[in-house]
């Protein structure tokens, strides 16, 4: 069956409210398309949970700075479906900006607090208050039981899981695993703007949060030690920030701080900008 695509929100409410009256399950899996592995185990997870399944595909103007170019971002709807299509997706939600924000530039918006200005937040300023505001509308839209998102993008993670408990909104919240190339690079749709050297340094990222895992025993100056060890081994990487945070708080940790963590690292690879992350369980410093 063709996945059916809806323009605007009351084609794709025509849609759920169908499936709701049948005693269908709804799950939602908002993109900004460019559609890659990592997304499609999202659709993949999706259908395996839920009786219709809609990925939304839009660009949101919203979570971009006025120095990050909207308009570079990639935009491939029509081979984005035909990599959908295996995997039983129901509907893609593809709306136009003038649907989503009809007045222009929202006034109304959900604002992202203390975390949502550090790491990701303190470099793109905003971007996270843009990024709550659009899943708050496309959650409101879709009204699924379940969201699912991938953990590369960690903090976002943090920030929609406590959006969604702040505001007693019905919806459950499924992380996904980060997909990988074979060398380790975790996917993102910007990975198509590296050149074969810029790839192949971009490795660095996940080498370094490996050099981190296996420091933990010996407390966080050994994890950053040996991440920024790694990364300072590869002249094509501009680290923008490392750092380990507590996943309860998304702060970053102290010295006596012990059990699990995340260690966060993002950095420009020639002119392109790559997040990463990865789970650690930190013991501290031996005497």
């Amino acid at each position: 069956m063709p996945i059916a695509v809806a323009e605007t929100i009351s084609e794709l409410r025509e849609i759920t409210a169908e499936a709701r009256f049948a005693g269908k399950r709804i799950a939602l899996v908002p993109t900004m398309g460019a559609l890659h592995a990592g997304h499609l185990a999202l659709a993949q997870r999706a259908c395996e949970i839920a009786d219709l399944v809609i990925v939304s595909i839009f660009v949101n103007p919203m979570q971009f700075g006025p120095t990050e170019d909207i308009d570079r971002y990639p935009r491939t709807l029509l081979e984005d479906l035909k990599q959908l299509e295996p995997f039983g997706v129901s509907a893609v939600f593809a709306p136009s900006v003038a649907e989503m924000y009809p007045t222009g530039s929202s006034d109304t918006r959900v604002t992202a607090g203390r975390v949502g200005s550090l790491y990701e937040g303190h470099t793109r300023s905003g971007h996270f208050d843009g990024v709550l505001t659009v899943v708050s509308k496309l959650l409101n839209v879709a009204q699924p039981a379940v969201v699912l998102f991938g953990q590369k993008d960690a903090q976002q993670v943090f920030l929609v899981k406590r959006m969604i408990v702040d505001l007693n909104l019905p919806v459950a919240v499924e992380i996904v695993p980060t997909v990988r190339e074979d060398g380790g690079l975790a996917l993102s749709s910007r990975n198509r703007f590296l050149d074969v050297k810029e790839k192949r340094a971009a490795r660095g990222l996940s080498i370094a949060l490996e050099a981190a895992e296996s420091s933990a025993d010996r407390g966080i100056d050994a994890v950053l030690a040996a991440a920024q060890s790694v990364l300072m081994g590869e002249h094509l990487v501009q680290l923008d920030y490392l750092a380990v945070v507590d996943p309860q708080t998304f702060l970053p940790v102290d010295d006596v701080y012990q059990g699990r963590a995340i260690v966060l690292v993002a950095a420009r690879v020639g002119s392109t900008r790559l997040i990463d992350n990865a789970a650690i369980f930190l013991a501290t410093a031996r005497s």
